[in-house]
């Protein structure tokens, strides 16, 4: 297989539980008819992207960060609908694409999802399809936030192997099965009292990983990856404990990173294996662009700030591993490019046609 080369508006969706309802009405109350389920219509998609999609290795799963815009209207969707609709019923439209392979779950770092809404998603999409699912900051962000939101005093779950594995990868399996592809654990930026220990650091994720076991056979293409939001990260000594522990390192595409090129030393340290990448803010917005970038890309249907030097690079580090036979698992958010899905459309085209600028 190797080569040389290198949440809100997410409510329970369970079905209504038909003796509550008799108890609490009365033995002979009639029974409501079932719910209905809304139906989100898929888009027609372009021959082009028919064509482009059959070019494409097997091994590649390309996606948005998340799914639920009504701005994709004509893209990925076709009609009008509400984000509350899309974040529930959306899905199934959205793997009807041919170019969209997988996608991320982002708001399982907000909050640990359960097996029975990890699996509601699963019941979407088809059986190639994959997820790249994000850990609930209570394990990867070493300050707890308060209600607000705001980042307010020390989390004594960082880190916390058993939590780990409890809140988030557990869950993920028993839901997820065969459509992971990779469980990341995204460590939030550090405060400086952390970063002045990193040997400390390391030996927390070492016994983090460690106690995690393997994905596969449930999983059988899934990995452990581990993102960063700091450059105090990259030393061999990073590597060295993600390859002791089949992990991987998440490219982050972020400005708080240096680009893409410079964080390429790091997966040649850990090669051969799958790639895990998320290409998640323009650079042009700064560490701490977020809401900006939402502001001007809104509703998200325009490629306003293309980044073609980012999109050739990361082509060629896809297509290098999916030519070596292992899996590769991009995800791209609205605020990388302006719109995800013409990101990713963008990004098929340039590993598909490597001597074509796009």
């Amino acid at each position: 297989m190797a080569g040389p080369q290198q949440n809100a508006l997410f409510p329970s969706d369970d079905p209504l539980d038909a003796a509550a309802i008799a108890d609490a009405r009365g033995a002979a109350a009639p029974m409501p008819p079932p719910r209905r389920i809304a139906q989100v219509a898929p888009a027609p998609f372009r021959a082009e992207h028919q064509a482009l999609a059959l070019r494409l290795s097997p091994h590649i799963h390309l996606g948005s960060s998340s799914w639920s815009y009504p701005g994709w209207d004509g893209l990925v969707w076709e009609g009008e609908y509400s984000e509350r609709s899309l974040s529930r019923h959306g899905l199934s439209a959205y793997a009807r694409h041919p170019l969209l392979r997988g996608v991320g779950i982002d708001r399982s770092f907000y909050r640990p999802l359960t097996a029975t809404e990890y699996a509601a998603h699963a019941a979407q999409v088809p059986e190639d399809f994959r997820f790249v699912v994000k850990c609930p900051a209570l394990v990867t962000d070493a300050l707890a936030r308060d209600d607000d939101g705001r980042r307010a005093s020390a989390n004594p779950h960082f880190l916390d192997p058993d939590l780990a594995w409890d809140a988030f990868v557990q869950p993920a399996l028993e839901g997820l099965g065969a459509r992971i592809g990779a469980l990341v654990f995204e460590i939030s930026p550090l405060p400086p009292v952390l970063k002045a220990d990193m040997p400390g650091l390391l030996q927390r994720l070492d016994r983090l990983l460690h106690a995690q076991p393997p994905l596969p056979p449930t999983a059988p293409e899934g990995v452990l990856a581990v993102e960063v939001r700091d450059p105090d990260w990259f030393m061999p000594e990073f590597a060295r404990v993600l390859k002791a522990n089949g992990a991987r390192y998440c490219l982050g595409l972020h400005p708080r990173l240096p680009p893409i090129d410079a964080q390429l030393p790091l997966l040649r340290a850990l090669w051969p294996g799958a790639l895990v990448g998320r290409w998640t803010l323009h650079r042009r917005h700064g560490p701490r662009g977020y809401e900006r970038a939402e502001q001007l890309y809104q509703p998200y249907r325009q490629m306003r700030d293309p980044d073609p030097d980012t999109r050739q690079a990361l082509a060629r580090v896809i297509r290098a591993t999916a030519a070596a036979g292992w899996p590769v698992h991009v995800t791209i958010s609205n605020k990388a490019e302006g719109s995800a899905p013409l990101s990713v459309f963008a990004l098929a085209e340039a590993v598909a046609d490597p001597t074509k600028a796009v």
